[in-house]
């Protein structure tokens, strides 16, 4: 799969977004709580599409199901000003019940379709695991035949709530809360539990 700069670049910016909307500092998840917020805000984060697109895109995370990922991964090579239009992409996804009152908004702006086409190659990439982007940039003939590979046999696998993913990043904060936790009863303090 070949991955322009700017989506690899966006990919890491939204990563880092879900992350910090994952948990709180008490390591418990809030991811939910947290994207209700944020998806009752959306007038006001339309504004944000253009400078910070990946703390807008977020509130369409589990809302778009991919019918044709070969249309995706040819959106995902280009960057952002060469993208395709939203109506020739939106044939191919499914949207979530619950994104349409979110499209609605934002398609009244005067970026909304470019920002729609923005948010589904990101919807598209969280749905697929680090290895299918082929680490850094790497993007040899060989590496690329091992990938789709791959991605025929996940292209039509969506996880709902990536339940895989999110187990793993509780136990990682667990394992974190309870070494913090320990280290302060060392220390002298009461263990909060």
């Amino acid at each position: 799969m070949n991955i322009s700069p700017f989506f690899r670049n966006l990919r890491s910016a939204y990563q880092s977004e879900m992350d910090d909307l994952t948990f709180d500092s008490d390591g418990r998840d809030v991811l939910r709580q947290r994207l209700a917020d944020k998806r009752k805000q959306i007038g006001f984060l339309v504004q944000m599409m253009e400078l910070s697109p990946e703390m807008v895109a977020v509130v369409f995370h589990q809302g778009f199901a991919f019918r044709e990922p070969a249309l995706m991964e040819h959106l995902l090579s280009h960057d952002a000003d060469e993208f395709p239009e939203w109506s020739s992409l939106s044939g191919g996804i499914d949207l979530a019940p619950w994104t349409r009152e979110l499209v609605q908004v934002i398609l009244q702006s005067p970026q909304g379709e470019w920002f729609l086409t923005l948010a589904a190659g990101l919807q598209y990439m969280a749905g697929k695991p680090d290895a299918a982007f082929g680490g850094q940039g790497a993007s040899d003939a060989s590496q690329d035949e091992d990938e789709e590979g791959e991605s025929e046999d996940t292209d039509d696998y969506q996880d709902e709530f990536n339940t895989h993913e999110q187990d793993e990043l509780r136990g990682d904060a667990r394992t974190r809360a309870e070494a913090g936790a320990e280290w302060m009863s060392g220390q002298g303090f009461d263990r909060k539990d």
